[in-house]
């Protein structure tokens, strides 16, 4: 069959109160997948009407799977990787835009990759009106490629066997993604794929709460988890400062 990958992919996003916009989300998911690719929509709990509007749009025959999960990004993405049946796994956050280019080269390096334990990223570009966003985009991507820890807006992928192995993400409020590219470059083996190719992701936080601040909080969020401060009181200081 033209078009059809031997590469199956589960793309599983996570969504949490996005009535506004989640048929956007969804549709603009839905039009990547070809045969031998799924999504899995995992929903934590909404209580604006998500629901009723992916209920929606199923019964117009747009073609994903919703399930339903405790709230938090990371056990949705671990109830969605539960569930899906692809040998790889990309965790797209719901106002990241990943173009079916994108998806063809992640798939095409995929195919090209010798063993079974990979994970890797995408190179991101921050859409919003701080015209210093495409400078923290470079150092996003820099830093992920020098360090092999990338974080959820770039758009994660990773084999299912080395997603197991490493347990999936952890049960944590925030930086889970960290954690878990952590555990990912521990094990012996394990292939990283920074990839070239873009991910489009929405620079909301940048915009509604200052450029310079946000950059300044995360980096301080970040240090302090790696200097092992609790990941619930790092969450209370985001929330604090949000």
């Amino acid at each position: 069959m033209p078009g059809t990958s031997a590469v199956t992919l589960s793309i599983i996003m996570p969504v949490y109160n996005e009535a506004a916009r989640v048929a956007y989300f969804v549709e603009r998911a839905c039009a990547l997948l070809k045969p031998g690719h799924e999504l899995w929509v995992v929903d934590g709990g909404s209580n604006d009407g998500t629901v009723s509007i992916l209920h929606s749009l199923q019964s117009q025959g747009l073609p994903f799977m919703l399930l339903q999960s405790a709230k938090g990004r990371a056990a949705q993405m671990n109830a969605g990787a539960m569930q899906a049946l692809g040998q790889a796994l990309l965790f797209l956050h719901a106002d990241t835009e990943i173009p079916a280019a994108s998806v063809d080269t992640l798939v095409n390096a995929i195919e090209h990759t010798q063993g079974s334990l990979w994970w890797g990223r995408f190179n991101v570009r921050i859409v919003g009106q701080s015209l210093c966003l495409p400078m923290v985009a470079w150092f996003m991507n820099q830093r992920s490629r020098w360090t092999r820890i990338a974080t959820g807006d770039q758009a994660l992928f990773c084999s299912r066997t080395l997603f197991e192995q490493t347990g999936g993400f952890p049960s944590q409020p925030l930086m889970e993604d960290i954690d878990w590219c952590a555990r990912a470059r521990r094990v012996p083996g394990a292939v990283f794929m920074p990839l070239k190719a873009q991910v489009l992701t929405s620079g909301r936080r940048w915009d509604d709460h200052g450029a310079w601040r946000t950059i300044v909080l995360m980096w301080s969020l970040r240090l302090r988890y790696f200097l092992g401060e609790s990941v619930e009181s790092i969450a209370q200081r985001y929330r604090d400062a949000r």
